[in-house]
């Protein structure tokens, strides 16, 4: 979507907007990059990870669109938030926008970590100095990398929870219990292995929050307050320029 197509819609379109592709974004990366790994991934046997990468080389093949869809629509859903919420704070939207950038482009070269296990074991003669055993090692190790690279867009995407949820906080354009369950939640993935050893209380906290978040973008986001708010800033910007 255009920039100039974004400043066309309505406020409360902006916010449906942010809505879907939030939705959009958590479906197509959860599916991608837990729900088909985690069939496919034996871990610690780099040789059942390969014979079942094989054996399901169309569903993984979806799991790296998944990826690359999960990241688009996430820059969508950022565009769109900063466009919505830029009358708050400019400097803090910028930010969250830019962080949330980076965080897409460290998205989308894990999906390049993602497809790479299968473009070794299909290799053919390009790959024939390598025995079966070192090919199922290096399939496994671009895995690992994968993760790694997913804990790493973590650090990036619980900054733009930060940034995201101080503008919602600020705006009160949402219900601010949701940001502060959000916030909890979220807030831990800044530290990959924090988040990942007491992932079972942040998945509370973010499903108390996360999965009304876009219902109240789509259906109860206060469109007058936000012109309330828009036309306040724009009378103090004129006042200032008098």
């Amino acid at each position: 979507m255009p920039m100039n197509s974004t400043k066309q819609l309505s406020p409360r379109a902006k916010a449906r907007w942010v809505g879907i592709f939030e939705i959009l974004a958590g479906t197509f990366t959860t599916n991608g990059q837990i729900t088909i790994m985690n069939k496919v991934v034996v871990t610690g046997n780099a040789a059942a990870t390969a014979t079942n990468i094989l054996d399901h080389e169309l569903l993984f093949r979806f799991g790296f669109a998944f990826c690359l869809l999960g990241a688009a629509f996430h820059m969508a859903w950022a565009l769109l938030f900063y466009e919505l919420y830029k009358p708050v704070s400019r400097t803090v939207a910028l930010l969250g926008l830019l962080t949330m950038t980076i965080g897409c482009a460290v998205l989308a070269l894990g999906a390049l970590f993602y497809i790479s296990p299968l473009l070794v074991l299909t290799a053919g003669p390009s790959l024939t100095a390598l025995t079966p055993d070192q090919l199922h090692a290096l399939a496994y190790a671009f895995i690992k990398l994968n993760t790694a690279n997913n804990n790493i867009n973590l650090v990036f995407f619980g900054l733009w929870c930060a940034l995201s949820g101080y503008l919602i906080a600020r705006s009160n354009f949402l219900p601010r219990i949701l940001l502060i369950l959000d916030g909890i939640g979220w807030m831990l993935y800044i530290a990959p292995p924090l988040g990942n050893y007491l992932f079972p209380v942040i998945a509370v906290f973010c499903g108390l929050a996360e999965l009304p978040l876009p219902w109240f973008f789509i259906f109860g986001f206060k469109a007058e307050r936000w012109k309330e708010y828009a036309q306040g800033v724009t009378t103090s910007n004129a006042a200032e320029r008098l």
